[in-house]
């Protein structure tokens, strides 16, 4: 019998580095919100060992240390490496890839069970528009 092996990794090629890719996301990709997040996403062309590349931010201005600005986005990784294996079952049957950045906007650090929430919500939105 074979099970469907769960990985809760968060691997470095799920990671949205590409400066490139990033300037075509903000150009050309779509937006929604779901308060503290912003997300900008956009279907990717080209397949990756991974369905969905993802990013993270968090306003210097909002947060001017580097500490907690650090916190949140670590919250947030940590929020989506826990829930993202739906949206991923989701895009592998499809055989479509997305590229995701979520924009941090509140101006106080959320604890880590509201953000689980949010980010939920996120990943169902992401999942009924792709």
């Amino acid at each position: 019998m074979l099970f469907a092996i769960k990985t809760y990794s968060f691997t470095k090629e799920e990671r949205l580095k590409s400066r490139k890719l990033i300037e075509t996301l903000f150009r050309e990709g779509k937006a929604f919100s779901v308060f503290p997040y912003r997300v900008v996403y956009m279907p990717l062309k080209e397949p990756g060992k991974y369905p969905v590349q993802v990013g993270f931010s968090a306003a210097t201005r909002k947060f001017p240390h580097a500490v907690d600005r650090n916190r949140i986005k670590r919250l947030g990784r940590e929020a989506w490496r826990l829930q993202k294996q739906e949206l991923y079952d989701h895009l592998r049957t499809q055989s479509r890839n997305l590229a995701v950045f979520l924009i941090y906007t509140d101006k106080k650090i959320a604890d880590f069970s509201t953000l689980q929430d949010k980010i939920s919500v996120i990943l169902k939105k992401l999942q009924t528009s792709t």
